[in-house]
């Protein structure tokens, strides 16, 4: 079973990881390219996606960690 999708939201000046569904963030950065590493990481550690969001909140990028085949079928 898959995990929570992890999202990289702007919190003020700074970035936070926020596991869908969830109240609280996960953690806060100074960067956005510390809170993408470490949403990675949870993301490879529960078989989950990341979403990137951007300063104006629209999510930029999206890559999945889980079960993901490629090409895909159909």
């Amino acid at each position: 079973m898959a995990g929570k999708n992890q999202h990289v939201v702007r919190r003020g000046d700074d970035w936070a990881v926020l596991g869908a569904g969830n109240s609280r963030d996960t953690a806060h950065f100074g960067t956005q390219r510390e809170a993408i590493a470490r949403a990675t990481e949870i993301a490879r550690n529960q078989s989950s996606e990341v979403i990137i969001h951007g300063r104006n909140n629209l999510i930029r990028e999206r890559n999945s960690y889980g079960n993901d085949p490629f090409p895909p079928r159909g």
